[in-house]
């Protein structure tokens, strides 16, 4: 009897742990969801916020490039047309390289994701 009763208690020892195990397995999972979420989140914000900025400054740059562009030669809307140019070349080259961007981003984020 006693082998019976050590089988039974062992195996009771043993799924206790199992379920143990399991339980604190779906709080790490539920702590690892809630981390990547945040960080994906904090990253959006600051990615608006930043990027709202830079937009909001390159905008003034080109007004006041185009402004100062007008003065060396004399024609308002060639030089705003220069500007829009030069801002195509920029995309252009920015779409050119978009492959290199998208690589570094994904490493960057795997490298968060699954850390």
């Amino acid at each position: 009897m006693k082998v019976l009763e050590s089988i039974n208690e062992t195996s009771n020892k043993a799924l206790s742990w199992g379920e143990s195990y399991v339980k604190f397995s779906q709080k790490y999972y539920k702590l690892k969801a809630f981390q990547q979420l945040t960080k994906a989140f904090s990253f959006l914000s600051k990615l608006a916020i930043i990027g709202s900025l830079l937009f909001l400054g390159l905008i003034f740059l080109t007004v006041s490039g185009a402004i100062w562009l007008s003065q060396i030669i004399g024609s308002a809307p060639l030089a705003c047309l220069l500007m829009a140019t030069a801002l195509f070349i920029c995309t252009a080259i920015g779409y050119l390289f978009r492959k290199q961007i998208d690589k570094n981003i994904i490493r960057k984020m795997s490298k968060e994701f699954f850390d």
